[in-house]
């Protein structure tokens, strides 16, 4: 069973910066294609961020493009998103998935939150 921990949520004003961990346990992470999903209050999760078993195939969501960064430590079990000129659109719940190729995200993290002001 995969686990998924997260943590670096919290407060950020606008324009500011925070990064995201995603802690993995239960299977070879380096197997593991890795994405980032967030949900702001009163809508659905959405897409932000992927990364493939090589930190070189990454993908973004339009909204973050440019701004956010998701990255990998394979060594450390662990994935990150650094995410740059904070919105206050982007205060949301934010959430670690895990999938086994071809499948789906099957697993998920409990979510950390994230607040912008403005």
């Amino acid at each position: 069973q995969v686990q998924l921990v997260e943590s670096g949520g919290g407060l950020a004003q606008a324009g500011g910066s925070l990064r995201l961990s995603c802690a993995v346990s239960g299977r070879t992470f380096s197997t593991l294609h890795m994405g980032w999903f967030r949900q702001a209050p009163g809508k659905e999760r959405t897409f932000v961020a992927r990364i493939g078993w090589s930190a070189s195939y990454t993908y973004y969501a339009d909204s973050v493009k440019g701004r956010f960064t998701i990255s990998r430590d394979n060594a450390k079990n662990t994935v990150y998103l650094q995410m740059n000129s904070l919105k206050p659109d982007d205060t949301a719940v934010y959430y670690c998935a895990a999938k086994i190729p071809p499948g789906d995200y099957d697993y998920w993290g409990r979510g950390t939150q994230v607040t912008v002001s403005s």
